[in-house]
This record gives C-alpha cells, sequence and structure tokens, in this order.
C-alpha cells in the first residue's frame, strides 16, 4: 500500500505525513513501530475521560459517558483514540492528512463495528468548512506540523462555546532530547529512528500562546512519565519530557 497525502496545506509536513503513511498497516500491531502509542494510550483515554466527564457532569462509570458530545480526534493516524472515544457514545470526526492513515482507521473501525466519520482532511480545512466541536483532541500531532501557531488557531477555532481541547506533545529540552530521541529511537527502539526532530519539539508556552490568543484558556499541566519497573506511562508533575495541556473555551457546555 503507497502513501498518499491531502493536497498541499500551510500545516503539513509531507514527510512526516509520508513517514507515518509508509507505517499505516502497522497502526493496530501493539508489538511493531506504534508500541509506544499503544503503552501511552491508557494514561491519555484516562486522562480524557476523566476531564471530559469532570466539564461537561457525566458519569465516568457510564458506558456512554460521552453520548451528545461531538469530538474531532485531528491527526488521527489508525485511529487509536477515535475508537475509544466512539464506544463512549461520542460523535467522533477523525480527520488525518494521510489518506494511507484513514483507509487503515476505516478498515479497523469497520471490524470494530464502530460508526466514525473518518477524513483525509487538514485542520485548516475542517476549520474553513465552519466544523465545530465539543472536544477536540490533539495529541500527539503538534511536534509533526510545518506550522504550530497556524495549526493550532485552526483547531483552535472548532472549540465551540464551553468545549475542550486537549493538547499533547513533547517538550524541547534536553532532557527530552536524551529520552524521547535518543533513548527511544536509538537505544531502546521503541522507535523508528528519525521519528522526532528536536527543532520540532514544542515547549508549552509556544503552546499556550496560540491558545490564549484564540480565545481559549489553560486549566489543567499535566506531565506524563514512563516508570521502567512497571513498563506503563502515568501522569506526573514533570513536564519536561511528554506533557498533556487541557484548555476550554469560555462559554456554557454543551
Amino acid at each position: 500500500m503507497t502513501g498518499k497525502a491531502h493536497a498541499n496545506s500551510g500545516t503539513i509536513d509531507s514527510k512526516e505525513v509520508a513517514r507515518f503513511s509508509a507505517m499505516a498497516e502497522e497502526w493496530w500491531d501493539p508489538t511493531g513501530n506504534f508500541r509506544p502509542l499503544h503503552k501511552f494510550n491508557p494514561v491519555r483515554l484516562t486522562y480524557i475521560k476523566q476531564e471530559v466527564c469532570r466539564h461537561f457532569g457525566r458519569d465516568p462509570k457510564a458506558a456512554d459517558a460521552f453520548k451528545g458530545l461531538r469530538f474531532l480526534d485531528i491527526g488521527c493516524g489508525g485511529g487509536l483514540l477515535s475508537e475509544p472515544m466512539a464506544r463512549l457514545g461520542a460523535e467522533v470526526v477523525g480527520a488525518d492528512p494521510s489518506e494511507t492513515n484513514i483507509e487503515i482507521a476505516k478498515l479497523h473501525m469497520q471490524s470494530s463495528g464502530l460508526a466514525i466519520d473518518y477524513r483525509a482532511e487538514t485542520a485548516e480545512t475542517l476549520a474553513a468548512a465552519g466544523e465545530t466541536f465539543d472536544v477536540v483532541l490533539n495529541m500527539e500531532v503538534v511536534e509533526h506540523v510545518a506550522d504550530v501557531p497556524l495549526f493550532l488557531e485552526a483547531t483552535s477555532s472548532m472549540v465551540r462555546p464551553g468545549g475542550l481541547m486537549f493538547v499533547a506533545t513533547i517538550n524541547r529540552t534536553l532532557k527530552a532530547y536524551a529520552l524521547a530521541i535518543v533513548g527511544a529511537e536509538y537505544v531502546l527502539r521503541w522507535l523508528p529512528k528519525g521519528t522526532h526532530s528536536y527543532e520540532k519539539l514544542v515547549k508549552p508556552a509556544e503552546i499556550e500562546g496560540p491558545l490564549k490568543a484564540s480565545g481559549l484558556t489553560v486549566t489543567d499541566r499535566t506531565g506524563v512519565s514512563y516508570n521502567p519497573l512497571t513498563d506503563s506511562w502515568g501522569q506526573s508533575r514533570d513536564m519536561d519530557v511528554n506533557y498533556m495541556l487541557l484548555a476550554e473555551r469560555p462559554g456554557d457546555a454543551g
């Protein structure tokens, strides 16, 4: 299967799209190139569920806790986040500039018996079409785009009044370079070499600035750290490597 990218866009880095397209068939293989994401997914899902339920007054124990909420999973890849959101009852749009990723996501969705609106589109095209969402998941994407402020502006514009945006990425620090690039890609071989470029890593302030300029208020910040003893990820006060931000657009929640 060859990798195909959507039409050129201001935030799209064609080399990044091609890299992930080439690995697309491995998205759902927990032992393949996306193994770290599979290991990382539980902490992301727990955080999203916790904060969405608290914000919208939902019961976190309910099987359909997200029913009636519209989600955007931008840079959805093979659907590792889109599918759990749909299982919780959310109406999900999964968007990715790689048509190959979207093909894989659709195939897996069908085998999972879910209904997700997968689209090979960019954040800008969705925003220009006037799409809006209660929750925007912006997870492990900003370090792969060509223009971070423009990308954040486009995604922020789609957050409804009272809505939320989650952003997860890797900090641009020497510690992150040592652990997330040298350690993960060259020593432990968790990720293919070249998955992350140090100069494209993003500091929290470089995310918070564009979010605030777009009318969002950052309400929570948390680090995410790896525990080698348990081979698992968890929330942490340490934001030097992986971290997540939560932002809200003032107004009445849906």
